[in-house]
Parts: C-alpha cells; structure tokens; sequence
C-alpha cells in the first residue's frame, strides 16, 4: 500500500503575500508542515506541488520537489484542479493532502488520522475541531431547543472542517466525484493550538505570539531540568 503526501503551495498568495516563506519563530512557515509529514511513519513520499523551484531551499531534507504548471497559481483555480493533476503525476493507494498554513500540527496527530484509514476502518480522514456549545444557522438553533436548554457538558457537539490535512483513499477521488472526503470518514480532532490557520496578516502575529510562548516555555522546562 502506497502513501504519498501532497503540499501544494504557491509563492504569490494576495491575502498574506509570500506567507509560506515568512519567518516563523526562526524557520519558514513551510518548514513545520512538512517536516511533520516526512516524520509520519507509513507516508511513503512526500511531495511539495510547487510552480516555482526556489522554494526548495526552504524545505526540510527527504520532502521532493514536484514543478507544477504555473497556470495552477491562477486565483481562479480550485483545489480539485490542483489535486488531479498531481494524482495523474503520482501515483498511490492513499494521499494525504496537507497545508502548511497549519504550522502547529503534531506528527503524531497525522500519524493517527493516517493509521485509522490504513486500517481500513475508513476510506478517508479529515481534522476538524470539535465545537460543545449553543450554535445557530440562518435564524435557527443548531444543537439544542430554546425550549429544552440543555447543560454545555451535554450539548450535541458539532465539528467543523480545519484545512490542515485531509486523508483519502485514490477511489475516493478518482470514483466519488474528485472528493477529498469519503462516504465513511474518520474525524481527527485537534486542539485550539493545532486549529489555527493562517490566511491573513492577523493570523500570522497571533502565530507568532503562539510561537513565542512555545519557546518561553520549553526554555523554563530547560532550566528546571537543569536545576533538578
């Protein structure tokens, strides 16, 4: 059974321009994606999809370098497009397709969600982040009755969607209309640390203010070890 990763990344994002190489906490923003991914035990090959070479010297070593057609940078272009065309170049039994805007995702997060569809349990995987409080949609609760409040520790949870990594077998894709995910999916959560996502200038500096709590922290656990 073949494993491969998928990263696709373009260097001309409008929303945070060039994010993917900004300095995060002394390495680039792609750097901890993928370095989580080639840590993954099972995942074959893992691949950057990227129109432009020069991000290479950004990425960890054992991550491969795949050029892809710089029309696929388009604003326009949806992700499917993007997807396909790198599973008529790669061939394998189960993709993992990941984002670096999700820098703080652990290996062993991607490791569980990856073990899970391997066991063939499930036919495709997703991390989302599980939400256990009173929700509305267009005018209407989601999860509980107005006239039956529940307590918050028993409220019907909801789960929504992060971007940091979908998990899929080939026919999920190549036979259920290009989808990422499965009829039978398997839902990784992950904590408010691993959920956040970087898409704007603001996401970037709380990053950066996360990352910066990381370091204080690990140097105190340093010091305490020393003195113990």
């Amino acid at each position: 059974m073949k494993v491969v990763a998928l990263v696709p990344i373009k260097l001309n994002s409008e929303r945070l321009p060039h994010k993917n190489i900004l300095d995060l906490g002394g390495k680039p923003l792609c750097y901890y994606m993928t370095k989580s991914l080639v840590d993954v035990e099972g995942i074959d090959d893992a691949y950057v999809y990227c129109s432009d070479e020069t991000i290479k010297d950004y990425l960890p070593e054992k991550i491969k370098f795949l050029k892809r057609d710089k029309y696929l940078d388009g604003n326009l272009v949806k992700g499917q497009e993007i997807y396909e065309r790198f599973i008529n170049e790669v061939d394998a039994d189960i993709y993992v397709l990941a984002h670096t805007t999700a820098p703080f995702i652990k290996t062993e997060t991607i490791q569980n969600a990856l073990n899970q569809v391997k066991s063939g349990k499930y036919d495709s995987a997703l991390s989302v982040k599980k939400i256990q409080t009173f929700t509305w949609y267009k005018g209407k609760t989601l999860n509980y009755d107005l006239e039956d409040i529940p307590r918050t520790q028993d409220i019907e949870p909801i789960y929504y969607e992060t971007s940091a990594f979908f998990i899929f077998r080939k026919e999920v894709f190549t036979q259920m209309g290009k989808r990422r995910i499965g009829n039978n999916p398997y839902f990784q959560e992950i904590d408010d640390i691993e959920a956040i996502d970087i898409d704007y200038p603001e996401d970037f500096k709380f990053a950066q203010a996360i990352m910066k709590s990381k370091d204080v922290k690990e140097e105190e656990i340093r010091i305490w070890e020393k003195m113990n």
